[in-house]
C-alpha cells in the first residue's frame, strides 16, 4: 500500500521502534495517554528522536502535555467536542481529530482539524457486533463531504490490500 501519510496511534513509547521507520516526513505518531503515563523525561527523549527522524508527533486530548513536549500538534478524539482548541493557532500546533459519523465530521471541521480519522472502516475484532463503514461508504464521505478523511479501524494484514481502493491520502 502506498499512501502519502501513515498515522500510528500508541499508548506507550515502547510500543514502537523508531529505528524501523525509514521514510521521512511520511509517518505521524499519536501518543494517546493511557492510565499509566510514561515519564516526562522519556517522552521528551522520544519526542526528540521523532524530530530527528522527521516523524510528526501528536499528543491526544492533552494540550498541557502537548505544549510541554513541544509536539507538532494535538489529536482530538471523537469524544472531545471542546472549542478551546481554536486558540491553538497562536501555538502553531496542527490539529487532527476523529469522527464516527457526518455530524462528528462537521464538528471536527469547525474545530479546525487538518485531517479527520473516520472510524470504523472495517469490522474490528474487539467489538465485532458494532457497525463499520466499508469501502463504498468511506469513499462517499470522502468525495462528497471532506477531502482530508483518513480511514481508521479494522486495518490488518487481511484488509490491507482493500486499502488500494480507498480515496484517502493516508491511513491510521
Amino acid at each position: 500500500i502506498c499512501k502519502k501519510l501513515y498515522f500510528l496511534i500508541i499508548e506507550n513509547i515502547k510500543d514502537i521502534d523508531l529505528r524501523k521507520i525509514k521514510k521521512r516526513k511520511k509517518f505521524n505518531i499519536i501518543y494517546r495517554v493511557s492510565d499509566k503515563i510514561d515519564k516526562i523525561e522519556d517522552l521528551i527523549r522520544f519526542r526528540n528522536k521523532c524530530r530527528a527522524k522527521q516523524i510528526t508527533f501528536y499528543v491526544a486530548n492533552n494540550l498541557d502535555l502537548a505544549i510541554l513536549l513541544k509536539s507538532d500538534g494535538i489529536y482530538l478524539s471523537a469524544k472531545n467536542q471542546s472549542f478551546k482548541v481554536l486558540n491553538l493557532n497562536k501555538l502553531n500546533l496542527k490539529i487532527i481529530g476523529s469522527a464516527h459519523n457526518q455530524k462528528e465530521i462537521y464538528l471536527k471541521v469547525k474545530q479546525g482539524c487538518g485531517y479527520i480519522f473516520l472510524s470504523r472502516l472495517f469490522n474490528v475484532s474487539y467489538k465485532p457486533e458494532m457497525d463499520y463503514l466499508g469501502i463504498n461508504k468511506f469513499n462517499n464521505y470522502s468525495i462528497n463531504h471532506y477531502k482530508k478523511l483518513i480511514p481508521l479501524g479494522g486495518i490488518n494484514i487481511i484488509t490491507l490490500n482493500k486499502l488500494k481502493s480507498i480515496k484517502s491520502e493516508g491511513l491510521a
